[in-house]
């Protein structure tokens, strides 16, 4: 069965908090686990009602908060103020095209070298970070 792990977890957390385990969450949990990149909640719930039109805008935010709680999901907010969701995995960064909202993810090891490096001169112990570019795509630029 695809998503083994993540309903697991999700079934685990749920059990925790002593909520109730539904079709609907695992169903919006299937959808959410297709995404490549950043989904807005918009979004998502589009893509849950093409298959489950019963699932409600509600439920799907809901149950959003839910997976970001659980470690399943992580929400994002950019400069453009929409929220997003994305899978949790490696840590990375983020360009941002303030035209278009076209999201890259990038890993770039010197910039977190140079992180740890001004950390350690200022005394500090990093716990985490978020680090976003923003500009124009290639496509935005010729416009």
């Amino acid at each position: 069965m695809p998503h083994e792990v993540e309903r697991e977890a999700l079934s685990r957390y749920l059990e925790d908090h002593k909520l109730k385990q539904t079709k609907q969450r695992e169903a919006i949990l299937d959808v959410f686990l297709e995404v490549t990149g950043h989904i807005s909640g918009d979004e998502l719930f589009r893509r849950v009602r093409e298959r489950h039109p019963h699932i409600g805008f509600t439920t799907v935010y809901r149950t959003m908060k839910i997976f970001c709680e659980a470690g399943l999901a992580i929400e994002r907010t950019f400069e453009d103020g929409l929220t997003r969701y994305e899978i949790p995995h490696e840590h990375h960064d983020h360009l941002v095209c303030v035209r278009c909202g076209r999201i890259v993810e990038f890993e770039c090891s010197m910039i977190e070298s140079a992180q740890d490096r001004i950390a350690d001169e200022y005394g500090f112990r990093l716990l985490r970070h978020r680090h976003e570019l923003y500009g124009h795509c290639t496509d935005c630029q010729g416009r």
